[in-house]
């Protein structure tokens, strides 16, 4: 029995990273997914990898800072699948620099992408998850959003925000079967983090600082966070509403 069969999914920065291994994880457990992103090109590429293995995909241009293009990529979702189950809100941006050395505008701009982004998505979505009889918010947090690390004032203040508002949101809509949830990885195998260690003097000295953070020993993978949204999209999680869940190979265990 695939995990969710049935079931439509819309995944924001779908063409790359997390947002990609959700799309294809989330295609394999029988979902109809909508991946969303502002590039045209990656969008297509992952929409037809899903359909080449035998799955209906949709891409879709979207700028999740604009709520105009957000009902407009639902409004296609819903023309093309009939229905909305699934949101996994995945785009999110970084910036590295200490409070002081945080710009107004970069503050701005982080915040648009990472907390308003995610509040506009999932403000939009709620009407379709109503006439389904409910649907799951996934939101991709981080685990600095739980704890913090020098260097990400901007970062971690904006994902702290998206763990209180999954928190907010999953109190407000419990009653309407509407679940919200957050994944909170730590450093995970993507391409922004591949241009964070290349930018380095020493690259490979970068990597194995942070791998030594890890009790585990190793980065986390795309597939990770992945397996994971699967569990919080699908009828296996129907008791889990407002949890902020770790992903981060033992670092807050310390």
């Amino acid at each position: 029995m695939l995990r969710l069969a049935d079931k439509v999914a819309f995944i924001t920065g779908g063409g790359t990273g997390i947002g990609r291994a959700c799309a294809l994880a989330f295609a394999r457990e029988g979902a109809q997914v909508a991946v969303s992103g502002r590039r045209a090109a990656p969008l297509d590429a992952v929409a037809s990898e899903i359909a080449a293995a035998g799955q209906e995909a949709l891409a879709v241009e979207c700028d999740v800072t604009n709520a105009t293009s957000i009902e407009r990529a639902l409004q296609a979702t819903v023309a093309c699948f009939g229905r909305l189950d699934i949101l996994v809100n995945n785009a999110g941006t970084l910036f590295v620099a200490t409070a002081d050395n945080t710009s107004e505008a970069d503050w701005d701009h982080i915040m648009q992408v990472n907390l308003k982004g995610t509040f506009l998505v999932s403000r939009s979505v709620l009407p379709e998850f109503r006439k389904a009889g409910g649907g799951s918010i996934v939101n991709i947090a981080s685990i600095l959003g739980i704890v913090a690390m020098k260097n990400r004032a901007a970062y971690t203040a904006s994902k702290g925000g998206v763990i209180a508002l999954t928190k907010a949101m999953a109190l407000d809509h419990a009653h309407e079967n509407i679940r919200v949830n957050c994944i909170c990885p730590t450093i995970i195998e993507t391409e922004l983090v591949e241009g964070l260690f290349s930018s380095q003097p020493d690259p490979e000295a970068a990597r194995q600082a942070r791998r030594d953070l890890l009790p585990v020993g190793r980065l986390g993978r795309r597939h990770d966070v992945a397996l994971m949204a699967v569990y919080l999209a699908s009828n296996e999680s129907s008791f889990v509403t407002g949890a902020a869940m770790p992903l981060d190979g033992g670092l807050t265990a310390y």
